[in-house]
């Protein structure tokens, strides 16, 4: 079978507080190949496109909305996933399903500046990636893996094409996603090693008129402890090849008395 995909992204993370928040929820975008081991048991490769991001402008927290940070980030996915049917679409015209597998995503979070310039934040070391004095602060790789898992509903509407309704979270190893992880480090330091532009984007309360113009060495930036998530929900909808020579596959009949072919 070969499927496309269609719905909304978003993250959540140290600048994200609700699931698919408002302003910041994106489209998402997929293709699909699935092969089929079992009358319940598929084997799903496919490849997704979106963008995530979150704002601390629209948190209700006002230490948060202090902090004033954003960022944005494109996400192209390549995935590996096992999905299981409750029923067959062979004796039934839908059924729920579940998944789960691995998945390889590339990411590269950005802002934008006071005057509206777009900027990478993986080079500025906005938490003393990379710099020596802090060894234990280490650049993160822009390209990471995820464990995708989730499950939906699905129907079939003919014996070649069946839509599933689905939501599907990705577990993820980094906490850099939004390039906001732990504490802060001192300001000269990071002067010192990348400049002013990375002290302006590392704290951006004195753009919502905050007191503070940057806070000390150590003072909480991010939650090391919870790594950051993504997630999807869409509809997802597939189409069955025949093989050429008019093969009939398993044998099984369709819901209409017809022989099914090979997926």
């Amino acid at each position: 079978m070969v499927g496309v995909y269609g719905g909304a992204a978003a993250y959540l993370g140290d600048i994200t507080e609700k699931i698919f928040p408002k302003k910041v929820t994106n489209g998402a975008l997929g293709i699909s190949i699935n092969y089929e081991v079992a009358d319940k048991l598929l084997i799903r490769a496919g490849v997704t496109y979106s963008i995530v991001g979150g704002a601390d402008v629209y948190s209700k927290k006002a230490d948060l909305a202090i902090r004033n940070l954003s960022f944005e980030t494109t996400l192209l996915e390549f995935s590996l996933l096992g999905e299981y049917n409750l029923l067959s679409l062979y004796d039934y015209k839908y059924t729920p399903y579940v998944f789960a597998g691995l998945a390889m995503f590339k990411f590269n979070p950005y802002t934008y500046d006071a005057s509206g310039k777009k900027t990478f934040l993986k080079p500025l070391s906005t938490e003393g990636q990379g710099l020596s004095g802090y060894p234990d602060r280490k650049p993160y790789s822009l390209n990471q893996l995820a464990i995708p898992f989730g499950g939906g509903i699905k129907f079939a509407i003919n014996d070649k094409l069946r839509i599933g309704a689905e939501f599907g979270i990705r577990k993820l190893f980094t906490d850099y996603l939004d390039d906001v992880s732990t504490n802060y480090i001192d300001r000269a330091d990071l002067l010192g090693a990348k400049g002013q532009l990375a002290v302006d984007l590392s704290y951006r309360g004195d753009e919502v008129g905050s007191s503070t113009l940057y806070p000390a060495k150590g003072e909480i930036r991010g939650s090391i402890e919870n790594k950051d998530y993504y997630y999807f929900s869409g509809v997802h909808l597939t189409y069955r090849l025949e093989i050429s020579g008019g093969g009939t596959g398993r044998g099984r009949k369709s819901q209409t008395g017809c022989p099914v072919n090979v997926y």
